[in-house]
């Protein structure tokens, strides 16, 4: 099924009726064996009850990626988490906070451990609990304690190795959107990211499409021309980003049918009509690219990743044993290479075809340097345990997509819901995920159409003429933090209270403080969550420090709420471009001042505080 062309607001709204057509349909149902391990139900189940939230808890299973929560309002039939614009309901932690609540509603749970997308455990006994009316006049308190002379671990920062971006051809684009230069705008947002959240490489589609002349037949022969892609890396790589080559789409003249395509750009998600042609391809890109490159470059830099979300039937009009297929003749070709490339996938939609893929590297023997993967709306689950299952231990994880949601146009990333939302999976996934890859750098982006409007919801940490949002904040904050992550505690009604901090080895400490929600319909804010935090620091000695803090919520770094304050329309005009660029700054909630070993501040949800302690001699 294809996007039919005209105009390109015709062409966009056509993407966008195919997209809502097919978005969710599986393209097959791929195969695998049953995993040999033997699920139990959790145990130690146990609710905390506290203002505006029940927390539910329970002890580990052996061999979980994630659990499953059920849960049953009153005498109604216990029903999924899952909200609607969230892919994967599971969650990778032995812990779940349920804010859809209702005061003095009776609430029932079960929870099972998941060792697959399709292979769920028994279900626990139901635990009750019944949330208290909240008083949003004085908000529940959370102790959080930070020791400076303790150290964890090194600091993981998934975020560094990968950010997601539209087509990278787009960073060539001559035209304009809301009057702005798209070209330049997007790389100069790719700049930024790496500059600035020290991110490392970039993923994105489409780098085989027609648009870069990559493929063609001339009397029946295949011509390979690769002076686009180099145009498209020099690009990236002239400000020091490296490139993750997703394999796809499928060129018009090697595709088996030509007419299924996705996006306004009308990319050909056909498998080939030629394995050893796109076999080929693949071997001949991949040799230009070391030969122009260098072999140490693209070995220890780059890596190959097959497709893009063949599990969905949006992406790929074959079968899924076409795509094993594809993954075999793919990762062969990048090996003939040099066998030190990386290569991977199955950069699936939604955890889909991981213990698939990894059963049929099983039987067929191929390569894969890492497994790749997406999720929107949740953190990611610990697909650990399937690797050690296959044999595959210590291959990394990559999240080559993630974010808020799933949803073109939804909005939901685009205040301060978003931030909270980014730290709370950037912390899940550190230490146990290589790589949590944020979708995308940029709200320049044309999967379904060029952004209609500045604040459309967009997929961007920028906007079209980058604009940092709270979410990029987020991420420019924990970047921020030091090198040594610092142990912390937390007592009293967390709720969905966080904390991350670490130290730098100039003795200066960043700690983070953010009260969030996983639930969508609170994104504007829910008082009830509000909480009041009381931050110590134990083992800073006799040097005095002085303390700054910053924050981001409704009225604080939030460059969508200026838009708001002055009453905009669809596109500034040059007067508003300037005061936005003006207020597009991290305020400080407190001006900086001696550090007396405490402070006590109100954080609502949702919420970020970041305190930066300085020793002063």
């Amino acid at each position: 099924m294809s996007a039919d062309g005209g105009s390109a607001a015709g062409s966009a709204e056509a993407a966008r009726a195919d997209w809502r057509e097919r978005v969710y349909r599986p393209s097959g149902r791929a195969a695998a064996p049953v995993p040999e391990v033997a699920l139990v139900a959790p145990r130690e189940v146990r609710t905390r009850v506290g203002a505006g939230h029940i927390t539910l808890e329970w002890g580990p299973v052996d061999g979980a990626i994630g659990y499953l929560v059920h849960r049953a309002v009153g005498e109604a039939e216990f029903r999924t988490t899952k909200q609607r614009d969230v892919d994967v309901p599971q969650v990778p932690a032995t812990r779940y906070i349920d804010t859809d609540l209702r005061p003095g509603e009776p609430v029932r749970y079960i929870v099972a451990a998941v060792a697959g997308m399709e292979v769920t455990g028994p279900f626990c006994d139901p635990v009750a609990a019944v949330v208290p009316i909240g008083n949003a006049d004085r908000p529940a308190t959370v102790e959080v304690r930070v020791h400076a002379d303790r150290v964890t671990r090194e600091l993981p920062r998934p975020w560094r190795p990968m950010i997601g971006s539209e087509h990278l051809s787009y960073a060539l684009a001559e035209g304009t959107t809301g009057g702005r230069p798209i070209g330049a705008e997007l790389t100069a947002a790719l700049r930024t990211v790496h500059e600035e959240l020290g991110v490392r490489t970039v993923r994105a589609h489409a780098i085989l499409c027609d648009d870069l002349g990559v493929y063609k037949e001339v009397d029946g022969e295949p011509v390979h021309d690769f002076s686009g892609i180099d145009a498209v890396y020099d690009n990236i790589l002239s400000f020091g980003l490296r490139p993750i080559v997703e394999l796809g789409y499928m060129p018009r003249d090697l595709a088996s049918d030509p007419s299924r395509t996705v996006f306004a750009y009308r990319a050909i998600i056909s498998p080939p009509k030629d394995y050893d042609r796109w076999g080929n391809l693949v071997h001949d890109l991949t040799r230009h690219l070391v030969d122009r490159y260098g072999l140490e470059e693209v070995r220890d830099n780059w890596a190959f990743e097959v497709w893009n979300e063949a599990n969905l039937e949006v992406f790929w009009s074959g079968t899924p044993q076409e795509y094993f297929r594809l993954y075999d003749v793919t990762a062969a070709a990048v090996k003939s290479v040099h066998p030190g490339l990386r290569v991977g996938g199955p950069s699936s939609a939604a955890n889909g075809w991981v213990n698939e893929l990894l059963a049929h590297i099983d039987k067929s023997g191929s390569a894969l340097d890492f497994v790749s993967t997406h999720t929107y709306g949740n953190a990611p689950l610990d697909w650990r345990p399937v690797l050690a299952r296959h044999g595959q231990e210590g291959v990394p994880v990559w999240w080559t997509e993630w974010g808020p949601t799933p949803t073109h146009f939804h909005g939901i990333g685009d205040g301060p819901f978003g931030a909270v939302f980014l730290l709370h999976g950037m912390k899940s996934a550190a230490g146990r995920i290589e790589a949590l890859s944020h979708w995308v750098a940029s709200d320049h982006f044309e999967e379904l159409g060029v952004p209609p409007a500045l604040f459309h919801g967009g997929f961007g940490l920028l906007t079209v003429g980058n604009l940092r949002k709270p979410r990029y904040w987020a991420l420019s904050l924990a970047e921020r933090l030091g090198e040594a992550e610092l142990a912390v505690e937390a007592a009293g009604d967390i709720g969905g209270v966080e904390t991350w901090a670490a130290r730098h080895a100039d003795g200066r400490i960043g700690i983070l403080v953010w009260n969030g929600t996983l639930d969508q319909a609170l994104a504007e804010g829910e008082p009830v969550l509000s909480r009041q935090v009381r931050v110590e620091v134990t083992g800073l000695g006799d040097l005095p420090c002085r303390v700054t803090h910053h924050r981001i919520d409704e009225r604080h770094t939030n460059i969508r709420a200026v838009w708001r304050r002055l009453d905009g329309g669809s596109w500034p005009d040059d007067v508003q471009w300037g005061e936005l660029r003006r207020a597009d700054v991290l305020d400080v909630y407190e001006p900086e001042r001696a550090f007396t070993g405490e402070l006590s501040f109100e954080l609502p949800m949702p919420g970020v505080s970041f305190l930066e302690l300085t020793p002063r001699p």
